[in-house]
């Protein structure tokens, strides 16, 4: 991990958990004297906080993990900005996360949602207060992380997942997780919309969550609420594509036959899909 100089900021509490001991409120300075740390390229805006508990204290907003610059605004996307963590996306984040923990899937504890008090000035001049959504994890390595990893550190947490009496295979393991959880979720009419191989962690938590929707916290408008309907099959697909990306970082030639059977077991039609 590598160590980021930041500062620390005065902070007022958005949502706050009964897990959260400490709150980090930190943004990258390259002048700062605390210092927060960074897991790979791959974590633009989150960084490590602390270890507590056997569990990584994860915080998400700090400041761009790259240039000297913590926040940059490319103007394709307004007020969203890199680096930055917007507040209707971080509660968003926060809420999903705790109605999915309740479903049973692995995931991050959320542990609070902090404004910052000082001014980020964006191109439009509109005037923001940094948001910071703290989690922690298990495993702060994220399945796109391998390549920053020691192998002896990836099978070490790979040891750790659950036994099967199915299979003994870890890719086959992993891939049965990855599959019922992706079954939970449709089935409570949960849309992630952001399964890709940068939001699954070694140790098999799902996280960011900003981009769900459920009926609960459904999206903002009737477009995007129309639209949602549409992106649940590519789900399925994007989820093989972890499972892809699992079996080659251990080095095990899938069987690919053997997968669609674990997609065919939860309901999930490969065949169905083919053109």
């Amino acid at each position: 991990m590598n160590p980021i100089s930041a500062s620390e900021y005065n902070y007022q509490i958005l949502c706050m958990n009964d897990t959260c001991e400490q709150v980090h409120p930190l943004l990258r300075d390259i002048n700062g004297s605390k210092l927060m740390y960074l897991i790979s390229p791959h974590h633009g805006r989150s960084y490590v906080m602390s270890i507590c508990n056997d569990k990584y204290i994860v915080s998400k907003g700090n400041g761009l993990s790259y240039t000297q610059h913590g926040f940059l605004n490319s103007g394709e996307f307004g007020d969203d900005t890199w680096g930055l963590l917007l507040r209707k996306d971080a509660i968003r984040d926060y809420n999903l996360g705790f109605e999915i923990s309740d479903l049973g899937i692995k995931t991050n504890t959320m542990e609070c949602v902090v404004e910052l008090d000082t001014d980020i000035i964006l191109p439009n001049m509109c005037r923001l207060h940094p948001i910071l959504l703290q989690y922690s994890v298990e495993c702060p390595y994220r399945i796109c992380d391998t390549a920053y990893m020691t192998r002896d550190t990836l099978f070490d947490i790979v040891k750790k997942w659950p036994t099967s009496h199915k299979f003994n295979k870890p890719y086959l393991i992993a891939a049965d997780i990855l599959v019922h959880n992706l079954r939970t979720l449709h089935d409570n009419q949960i849309l992630h919309n952001a399964i890709h191989p940068q939001n699954y962690t070694w140790a098999l938590e799902l996280l960011d969550f900003e981009l769900s929707c459920s009926p609960q916290y459904p999206y903002d408008s009737d477009d995007d609420r129309r639209h949602a309907k549409e992106l649940f099959t590519r789900e399925i697909i994007q989820t093989y594509d972890i499972i892809n990306h699992i079996a080659w970082s251990l080095n095990e030639q899938i069987d690919y036959s053997a997968v669609d059977n674990i997609f065919d077991e939860y309901g999930f039609n490969l065949s169905s899909l083919k053109v």
